[in-house]
Parts: C-alpha cells; sequence; structure tokens
C-alpha cells in the first residue's frame, strides 16, 4: 500500500493506492486527514498500518488514478525535515571541486560523524507539481534527488522522495554559509506519496534517476543507486536524534545521489523529475525566489 494526500477542492484527504485501485481512507473516517493521524490511530491501537487500513477499505471510496495528477499534494506534512550530506562518493566530490575548502567534505565522507543540517520547516516544503524555488542571489543552483526517510516519535516508519534544492554557488564560497544555500523559501520538495518500510525491500539498494528539461529539452538524465551511500539510513537517523529532541513527524534526506555538471544551472520554468524504485517520481516545476 502506498499513502498519497490530495486536495479535490479545500479538504485534504488521505488515499491508499493498492495495484491501480485508489482508496479514500478520509471518506470512511472523516478524522484521518493525513499520514500523521493515521499513524497516531496505528499507534493507540493494537493493530499494525496493514491492518488498520484493511479494515478502511470494505468502506473506502474509490477515486479516479487520474484525479492525482490535478490535485496531489505533499504526502506528509513534517514538522521538520533535516539533511545529510556528503553520503555519496560523487556529492563528496563535487562538494570539493565547488569549495575552497575541499579537505572539509573530504574529512566528512571519511569521519564517523556525518554531516546533518536542518533543511526545511513546513512552510518552505512543497509537494508534488508545486514549484520549487531557486535563489535569485545565485547563479548555481541545482536539484539534489535523495531518498528521504519518515519518521514518526523517532522511528523509520517509511519513505519518501525528497529533492534538497540548493545553491552550489553559495555552499561553495563558504561552508558557513550553508544554511543560506539549503534552507529558504520552496527550497525542498516531497512525494509523491508515502512507503511503509514493508513495501521496501531494501532502502540501500533501490535505483534513483533524475531528468531535468528545459523548453521541452532534456540539460540533464542521470541514474545511480542508493546502495553507492556510504551510511545506512539507521545510522544517520542515530545521530540525528544525538541530545535532540526531534517532533513526532520528521523527514530526513540521506544525502545527494546525482549531481548535474558543472554548467548545469536551474532556472525558471525548468521542469525536474526524480525518480526512485519502489517509491515513485517527483516532479517540481521551477521560479526564482
Amino acid at each position: 500500500m502506498r499513502y498519497y494526500r490530495f486536495d479535490p477542492g479545500g479538504e485534504p484527504r488521505l488515499l491508499g493506492r493498492e495495484g491501480d485501485e485508489l482508496y479514500d481512507l478520509t471518506a470512511a473516517q472523516p478524522e484521518l486527514r493525513s499520514l500523521s493521524q493515521l499513524l497516531s490511530a496505528v499507534e493507540s491501537s493494537a493493530d499494525s498500518l496493514s491492518d488498520v487500513t484493511d479494515d478502511l477499505l470494505d468502506t473506502a471510496d474509490t477515486v479516479e488514478l487520474d484525479q492525482l495528477d490535478d490535485a496531489a499534494m505533499a504526502p506528509i506534512v513534517p514538522d521538520e525535515v533535516w539533511a545529510a550530506g556528503v553520503t555519496y562518493e560523487i556529492s563528496e566530490q563535487a562538494r570539493e571541486d565547488e569549495s575552497r575548502l575541499p579537505e572539509v567534505y573530504r574529512d566528512v565522507y571519511y569521519s564517523e560523524r556525518p554531516e546533518l543540517f536542518f533543511k526545511a520547516t513546513p512552510s518552505r516544503t512543497v509537494g508534488p507539481g508545486d514549484p520549487i524555488g531557486v535563489r535569485t542571489d545565485s547563479n548555481w543552483n541545482v536539484p539534489e534527488p535523495e531518498l528521504a526517510v519518515v519518521l514518526y516519535e523517532g522511528s523509520i516508519v517509511g519513505y519518501t522522495i525528497g529533492n534538497d534544492v540548493s545553491s552550489r554557488e553559495i555552499e561553495g564560497e563558504n561552508p558557513l554559509y550553508l544554511p543560506q544555500a539549503k534552507v529558504y523559501d520552496r527550497c525542498c520538495s516531497i512525494g509523491p506519496c508515502f512507503v511503509p518500510k514493508s513495501g521496501v525491500d531494501d532502502p540501500h539498494d533501490l535505483e534513483i534517476s533524475m531528468e531535468i528539461r528545459r523548453d521541452g529539452e532534456i540539460v540533464f538524465d542521470g541514474t545511480t543507486s542508493t546502495a553507492q551511500m556510504v551510511r545506512s539510513c539507521e545510522e544517520l537517523v542515530t545521530y540525528l536524534k544525538r541530545c535532540n529532541v526531534i517532533p513526532r513527524m520528521t523527514v530526513l534526506l540521506t544525502g545527494t545521489s546525482l549531481v548535474p555538471p558543472d554548467a548545469v544551472s536551474l532556472k525558471a520554468e525548468d521542469v525536474v523529475e526524480i525518480q526512485i524504485e519502489s517509491i515513485g517520481t517527483l516532479e517540481n516545476p521551477v521560479i526564482s525566489v
């Protein structure tokens, strides 16, 4: 089962998808309008997420799949989004190349402690189909496709796709500028759905692909795998929770797996499409902010 949120007319609804069948879980239980509310219902019962959802399917209305295209929302409304850096060799090399202090990133890649940073609040996070933003005070802006770990009460409950939109120019100028390179309006997108842990055989062996289109032409197209990640999701979560009380609903992006060539920088009206095996496709247009 995959879980979606959509808004067909002013009232967000929670959907469950099994194969080609899409079910309106909110129709079956009106108080369930978000993943957080569903997980809270699971927490207060003795049943699993699958069991609770299966009970709802008997009375849930069905929804046409094409309705998601126009009304899809971010599947999760996380209280906080965090991110990990330099977890892939390609990311470490790119950060070295852009920086005046390359040894900083080399040390992190090989060190015991990972790089973790705050990425976004709910107001800075968008969902599928919503515009992501690139900074007008930067001439080098890139999307960063990442496997996103979804945490509930500090435990991994599933996964989605994340786009850690960033300014490589600002980040490369000085490592202390990282918050400005990473945290700003529309700097993060997540979606298109939430997949429970049981729906992903191995999060460390998933194909990831990204495509950037401009005026209908492909300006970047790449594919990699989470098998290239040098740290596990569990390790990153452990460090995130060290001396840090995270909110009930938190998302952790696990690192940049694909880096476009230096000559490629996002522009307004570009379209970024990210696919992760077992999860789906996250697509966003680009605007300047």
